[in-house]
């Protein structure tokens, strides 16, 4: 879906959620270079010492002004202090969670993230197909191996005699014209002082192994996973969602830098063709923005092509191959090495476009509190980085009508949604100011626009609960 406006807010974590989610007060894009400032500073303070994600008709327009993700609010609520015994949610989420629209197969966990406590669980340890929810998996590993300051760099290096020069990608989907421009402009500068005006260009894609195409096949949810692209290989303007896409996204980004070359002033012999990187040191390079913004961006938009991305890169910090297989492994290593609940899970993919995935509801609140836990700020992108009901990314049209307005600017959650499969999992502030984290898996729905609902209210019920 197109990514809507986004503005910085300040609020309270209890009394205030909804004020919270409707506040805002000073323009600061949670993309716009990533930056989520005041509230990475007040985390600091605190720390120290069928493959669309939303049905295929038009969805109504996002309501406006529309707060970033990034709500202090939420960060209020992870120092809130534990409160009693909790209320048993029983009563209330036994008939939700009957609501037919959910399907014959539905898992629950609902964990007070203060004290680690599960307040609720219906076969919560349960794997299921998880859809894009596997997204909370795919970059916690990634932040877990990497770090947040973590970026991801494209380089170009010159052959032994200066005649050629190799473009090499490091798996960055989020490479743009604009970097790309100026990493031509940088390379020509570097090739006039050396004095050569003419070489040859290759460009490497080997960082990455395996099959290119995703099981699915060529699909607008997702270009072919190779470790050199342009904007994810689009070929429209759109910033995220379903597009048409290239079927060679690194043979067309080295034909642009080609382009961009020339016009800076070096000739280029030849036509661009795959070859490998001299063991030289680079001419020039651009990085990506730091992985805790691709984690935020990743999870606010359910960006498919960017999570196969981290999933390889946790691959590599993990000296697995940078496949499909190599990415499986590594993650479910990393959550494994932090103690988390890994029985029966399975992540065939990055996105969770494959249907062979397999995460239980536990594991997911699970990595939820492990975020929300002070001892892990690294994590903390996985909190931050949750699409705001009603307001943002792809809950900007949702949590509008009836029961689930409640949980409007005080649900924070992942979408998954596949053909027959519904899932949300995410956090909500309680009226006590307590964070709560819960995931709600439904397979083999007959709708999305009957599961869809039922997921909101499920959630926004959490919001009333003391």
């Amino acid at each position: 879906m197109p990514e809507p406006g986004t503005w910085q807010f300040t609020a309270g974590s209890a009394a205030l959620g909804l004020a919270l989610a409707a506040a805002a007060v000073t323009a600061a894009g949670p993309w716009d270079g990533g930056q989520r400032t005041a509230e990475r500073a007040r985390a600091a303070a605190h720390t120290t010492g069928g493959t669309h994600h939303a049905p295929s008709a038009a969805p109504a327009p996002p309501r406006r002004p529309a707060p970033a993700p990034s709500a202090p609010g939420v960060l209020t609520a992870l120092h809130a202090p534990a409160a009693g015994r909790a209320a048993d949610l029983a009563a209330v989420l036994v008939p939700l969670l009957a609501d037919p629209g959910l399907g014959p197969l539905r898992t629950a966990s609902v964990v007070d993230t203060t004290t680690g406590k599960q307040l609720y669980g219906e076969g919560a340890g349960t794997p299921m197909t998880p859809a894009s929810t596997v997204k909370i998996a795919t970059t916690a590993a990634a932040l877990s191996a990497l770090g947040p300051d973590h970026r991801i760099p494209t380089t170009v290096t010159a052959g032994p005699d200066g005649t050629s020069i190799t473009l090499t990608g490091g798996g960055d989907p989020t490479l743009d014209p604009a970097r790309l421009k100026a990493l031509a402009a940088d390379t020509a500068r570097a090739l006039k002082a050396r004095g050569h005006t003419s070489v040859r260009l290759a460009y490497d894609t080997s960082l990455y192994r395996g099959p290119a195409l995703h099981p699915i096949g060529p699909n607008e949810n997702l270009a072919p996973v190779v470790a050199l692209m342009t904007r994810e290989g689009r070929l429209d303007d759109s910033p995220s969602g379903p597009a048409p896409r290239t079927a060679d996204p690194a043979g067309d980004t080295a034909t642009a830098f080609a382009d961009l070359l020339t016009r800076a002033g070096i000739k280029i012999t030849g036509t661009p063709a795959p070859g490998p990187t001299p063991r030289t040191t680079p001419l020039a390079r651009t990085e990506s923005a730091p992985l805790a913004d691709l984690v935020e961006h990743t999870l606010t938009h359910s960006d498919n092509d960017l999570a196969e991305a981290l999933a390889r890169q946790t691959a590599l910090a993990r000296r697995q191959p940078a496949s499909f297989q190599g990415a499986q492994k590594a993650v479910r290593d990393e959550l494994a090495r932090l103690g988390l609940p890994v029985a029966g899970a399975r992540f065939a993919d990055g996105s969770g476009l494959d249907r062979r995935d397999r995460v239980s509801a536990a594991l997911l609140t699970g990595l939820l509190t492990r975020a929300a836990d002070p001892a892990h700020p690294d994590l903390r992108p996985l909190l931050t980085g949750l699409p705001v009901g009603g307001f943002t990314g792809t809950l900007a049209g949702r949590f509008d009508t009836g029961p689930a307005t409640a949980g409007a600017g005080l649900v924070r959650a992942k979408t998954g949604t596949l053909t027959g499969v519904n899932t949300l999992a995410g956090t909500v502030v309680t009226p006590d100011g307590r964070l709560l984290a819960f995931a709600f898996l439904a397979g083999r729905t007959s709708s999305p626009y009957e599961a869809q609902p039922a997921l909101d209210r499920l959630s926004a019920a959490l919001a009333g609960r003391k």
